[in-house]
């Protein structure tokens, strides 16, 4: 029977990457990566030599999932072990990866995590911030926006929230959360993880987006921001606020449009207050 191996891969420091994921990577004969030219670097600085000459590679990203899918099922099919990687760190991890795993299961094809490092358990494990219970939710949208009506529906959760986000947009990503969550809201920020500029920084909301703009926090890596959760109890999400947001923005369609995402009204109904409010 052939297998599919989920394979985690360091997110900078090459020592994590684990002796089964060395084998795995090593006697696989396809390998399905997000950057293929990445990985074999990868492969190439970690003296990963393939036993019988060098595996075959399967680009897999976003673009291209569907059709990629279909090759790598048809290689599992025909008795081929294959590896999938991500970039760095766990693959699905926000990285493609889900539709090949799904169709494995339903094809009853094998499928076996090859356990490392993932940057989300690395932030929380040494962030500081409650662990008991914690809700991922990886990249938000790029636009203000978007940005802060998922934001504003987050403000009240009683969990330790986790968010990744790009170098050019950090700024503006703490600056939302200023706003929306207050300055005072306890955060950390980590930054390369395992690399050799390594920085994790705790504190308030407004210390770290002045620590940002006087670069004494870098905007250049790789960032995992997490978010202490909301220290009153749980309340429902002000609708109105929300929509007030938005209309500073947006036509009164567009802000109920995109407040029927992130609450539980209808459309039809987020209009007629929508309306309502921009009177």
């Amino acid at each position: 029977m052939s297998t599919l191996y989920v394979v985690a891969t360091p997110i900078g420091n090459l020592e994590d990457l684990t002796p089964r994921a060395r084998k795995v990577l090593a006697t696989v004969k396809v390998i399905a990566a997000e950057d293929t030219r990445r990985t074999g670097m990868l492969l190439a600085q970690s003296g990963i030599v393939a036993s019988d000459g060098n595996a075959e590679f399967i680009r897999l990203h976003d673009h291209n999932e569907q059709t990629s899918t279909d090759r790598i099922l048809a290689l599992l099919q025909k008795g081929q072990n294959v590896a999938i990687v991500s970039d760095a760190g766990t693959p699905l991890i926000s990285d493609p990866g889900y539709q090949v795993v799904r169709a494995c299961h339903e094809a009853d094809i094998t499928v076996v995590p090859v356990a490392g490092v993932s940057s989300v358990a690395t932030a929380l494990s040494a962030a500081g911030l409650p662990t008991d219970r914690f809700a991922f939710e990886g990249f938000l949208p790029a636009k203000k926006t978007g940005r802060e009506a998922r934001l504003t529906s987050l403000k009240n959760s009683d969990v330790t929230l986790i968010f990744f986000e790009a170098p050019h947009r950090i700024q503006q990503f703490i600056q939302s959360v200023v706003d929306i969550m207050g300055q005072d809201r306890e955060l950390a920020i980590c930054r390369e993880l395992t690399k050799t500029y390594e920085q994790i920084v705790t504190g308030s909301a407004g210390a770290l987006l002045a620590r940002l703009k006087s670069d004494s926090i870098p905007a250049k890596g790789e960032f995992v921001v997490l978010v202490r959760a909301s220290e009153s109890s749980p309340e429902q999400l002000d609708v109105d606020a929300l929509l007030l947001a938005l209309l500073e923005e947006l036509s009164p369609s567009r802000a109920a449009a995109v407040a029927a995402k992130v609450t539980e009204y209808s459309k039809s109904d987020l209009y007629d207050r929508a309306l309502n409010l921009k009177v």
